[in-house]
Formats: structure tokens, sequence, C-alpha cells
């Protein structure tokens, strides 16, 4: 038996939940299909007891991400400030160094070549349209060049270009090789500012929610359906039981999408691993939203194909690369020396590092991320070796009291099958300039969602929301 929406969406994570609200909400019928045994996509918690989580996905907000706030304080979720008092660490070169406020100690020199760099990236992407990139006035040149050429060719120092690779890697989870320079100036002008990227207090790190991110997801899946189907009601389902309107259906990756001007079938099913599936399935709808990263869209076989450059757009859209490892302690230790918990190094194991304990601040946890290369070489490390890797680098910034933790988590974001890594799409040279019209563009019934195709804050979980409330509109348009 066949079940059938007016709308389906592919992928249960911020956008595709925040897309089927919104056209649940205004009286259609709708069908989720998610791939995983569980909603959020790349946002998900992990219990460290006590009723106490932590994240291993994205989990930040700060000013100006509107959407995602003022749809967490719908639901009843709730923020707290992430820690940031006490000094920072530096550990550069091969010293260590604190410092309090954006500014390290490290020769006014290189501090003077990477203000001048990051200078110039601002005002070049004030002149990129967030909603067209490829339009901007030197987009060819821009788009035609690495980031790391840029960098190369707009500092003076070998210090100011280790700094600014560091930043990059913070937040594309990419060297600066990877993307293009028009990629990087869309993403600084979608979150505004590339300072606002990077920042804590007062930037894109301000801010956690208390029962973690994912909890957002799982109260708007609740809302939805009234019920979220696990395993067995998703087999269920495939089996040919007619789901309520809003059915959330996990465990149901959609493998084909077959369509015409005026409907679209979803086959979900098995594929080659089949773990945590559920079985096969049909569902028809008069539209249809895909919510996963354009790499992970292109995987989904569709009849008839995709136009040529919808197709070549997601041959060239890779994910970004990290490993989130988390340590706990009984205590955050490193508080009562007058640290925040926040360090960055250029060394080997985690280049980043926060103070991620829950808001009561009891276990005490600290967030390493390996990101880029360094998430590269030690992917393919033993768990233990990339275990012992991360400490070092903790002992490094905080002292020989993060060499035995009570516990250990981590998450390897490149092992996700349907993440395919993090944090988001990276666009290399001349992938904007040739393919990024096709980013949005409806092809008949099926629309494109995921914060890929955001405007503003892309990449990050407001961007996710924007795009599942921009792609609900323009298929209840279409609809109407």
């Amino acid at each position: 038996m066949i079940t059938s929406a007016d709308v389906l969406v592919v992928g249960a994570g911020l956008a595709g939940l925040t897309a089927a609200r919104a056209v649940s909400q205004a009286g259609r019928s709708v069908i989720v299909l998610e791939a995983r045994d569980r909603v959020g996509g790349r946002v998900v918690g992990h219990p460290i007891g006590d009723g106490k989580i932590i994240e291993m996905g994205g989990q930040w907000a700060g000013p100006t991400q509107d959407r995602i706030l003022a749809l967490a304080s719908e639901l009843g979720v709730q923020t707290f400030p992430t820690y940031d008092d006490g000094a920072k660490v530096l550990h550069f070169r091969g010293k260590r160094g604190t410092y309090h406020g954006a500014i390290p100690r490290i020769s006014p020199l290189t501090l003077v070549d990477v203000a001048r760099a990051q200078a110039r990236l601002e005002s070049l992407a004030r002149r990129v349209p967030v909603d067209a990139p490829w339009t901007a006035p030197r987009a060819e040149a821009q788009d035609g060049q690495t980031a790391q050429t840029w960098i190369r060719r707009n500092t003076a120092s070998h210090a100011a270009r280790t700094l600014l690779t560091l930043g990059i890697e913070a937040v594309f989870a990419c060297e600066p090789g990877d993307i293009s320079l028009l990629h990087m100036l869309f993403y600084v002008r979608s979150a505004g500012s590339f300072q606002r990227t990077i920042d804590t207090t007062g930037g894109a790190q301000q801010d956690r929610f208390v029962g973690g991110s994912q909890l957002i997801a799982e109260r708007l899946a609740d809302r939805l359906s009234g019920r979220t189907a696990g395993a067995t009601a998703a087999g269920a389902t495939a089996a040919g039981a007619t789901p309520a309107d809003g059915t959330v259906v996990l465990g149901s990756p959609v493998r084909r999408i077959r369509f015409s001007d005026a409907a679209v079938t979803a086959e979900t099913g098995a594929g080659e691993t089949g773990a945590g599936e559920t079985g096969s399935g049909q569902y028809t709808g008069r539209r249809i939203i895909v919510s996963a990263p354009p790499m992970l869209a292109g995987r989904i076989s569709y009849d008839p194909p995709l136009p040529h450059w919808r197709d070549q757009l997601t041959q060239r859209t890779p994910m970004g690369s990290v490993i989130k490892c988390q340590a706990l302690y009984d205590e955050p230790f490193w508080r009562a020396e007058g640290l925040s918990g926040q360090a960055t190094g250029d060394g080997e194991g985690a280049r980043i590092v926060f103070d991620n304990s829950p808001a009561d601040g009891s276990p005490g946890v600290l967030l390493g991320f390996l990101e880029g290369d360094e998430a590269r070489r030690l992917g393919r490390r033993t768990a233990a070796e990339r275990r012992q890797a991360v400490l070092d680098s903790f002992v490094r910034y905080f002292g020989p009291r993060a060499a035995a933790p009570a516990g250990y988590a981590e998450l390897d974001w490149q092992q996700e099958q349907w993440s395919g890594g993090c944090y988001g799409t990276l666009f290399g040279p001349n992938v904007w300039t040739r393919y990024g019209h096709a980013l949005r563009e409806p092809v008949g019934p099926i629309y494109w969602a995921g914060t890929e195709t955001a405007t503003t804050w892309s990449g990050y979980m407001d961007g996710a929301v924007q795009s599942g409330e921009r792609a609900a509109a323009e298929v209840l348009a279409s609809l109407d």
C-alpha cells in the first residue's frame, strides 16, 4: 500500500522539521522520511548520567541568530551562556601564554598583519550578495582562487597565515585550500562578519541550550505529529499503515524519487548496509522537500534524472572534516585556576577547545575539535591513539590534571553515513559561479532545503531553520 500526503520531506533535521511544521500549520498534510533512527540530523546529544547530556553535534547560538533562538523559546528550550570567564590559552610556536579578551599576547607585527588581512576580508565580503554570490562584482576572480591563495597574497608573515588558518579550520572544518575565496566571503557576509563567527560572547558561540540542541528537534517532531515513529511504528508504516498528518518516519532512507510535474513518489528501503533501517516503502505527494546536504541529495536516484547543472553541483560539494572529542572531569578544575577553558594551538590534537560543562558546571567538560587535515589524519588512527593525542593537547593547554579524565566521548562526523561530514558543505573553486544558481532552484515538484541553502547564517542551526521556512513557503505558494 502506498502512503500519501500533500508534501513529503526528506530528512528530520532542523531544516526538514521546520519545513514540515510550516506545511502542517498551513493545513497541508506532510510526511517526514528520516534515514536515521532519531531526529536531529547534525544535532545530537550524548547522555553522561544524572539526566545530563553533552552535545556531539551543533550546539551554539548567538546574536542575530534570531530564528533558532525564537524557535527554541517557543518550544520551551532555554539557553545558558557558554562559560567565558577568565583567561584564554594560546599555545603557539611551542610557547604557552594566556590572555583576556579577543587579542592574544603575541608579536604586535603579527597582530597587525592579521588585522589588516581580516579588515580586507570584511570589506570584500560586504560586496557579496548572500542570495546570489555568483553575481558579486569580482565573483569570477574570487571564485577562481582558494582562500589559501588569498591569505598568502595578503599576509606578510608565516605566523599570521597560521593564525588565519586556525580560524578557517574552526569555522569551516577544512583547510583554506579546500574552499574558494568567494565561498569564504559568502560565509562571512552570511554571518555578518568573520569576527562574529569566531567570538564567544557576542559571537556565534555565545549561548548553549539547556538539555542540548537536539531537544529542539525532538520537540518539533513531537508537536508535528503527536508522536515520533520508532522502529516498530516506522516498520508498520512501511508495511502499509497510513500515517497521520505530520508523521515522522524513522529508519527510512529515501533511495529513489520518481516525479512528474504534478506528483512525486519517494521510495525508501535498505541499501547495502541496511543497519537500523525498517524496510521498504513508497510515499506519494504533490511536492517534496529534500533537506539533505547537496552531496547526500545527489546520492538519491531520480527518475527522470535531474538537470545536469543540479547533478554537477552535487558532485562538487563535499562536507567538512571534523571529530568532536570531549573529556569529562569531576570538576572544571581550570576555572579555579582563572581559566575560561577556551584554548587555541597550532600543535597536534585539538586546536580549538571550549569549556563544555553543563549549565550547573558539573561535571567539568573540555571539548576539543579535530578539524580539517588533523581530523583526516587522526581519523585514520585507532580510537586509543586519537584519544591520547587529544588529551596530550589538553595537557599542553591546562596542565597535568587534564591527562586523566573520568570519561571520554567522541563522534567522528566523517564516518556518519547520513551526514557525510560536518559542519557544512564546502564550495571549492568555480563552484559558486558555475553551479550556485542550482542550489535552491526547484526541479519540478522537488524543492531544496538544508542549512547550505540559507542566505543568513549558512552552515549554522539558524540557517537550517531559515531554509526550512523558505522551502515551505515556496511549496505552499506552488500548491496554492
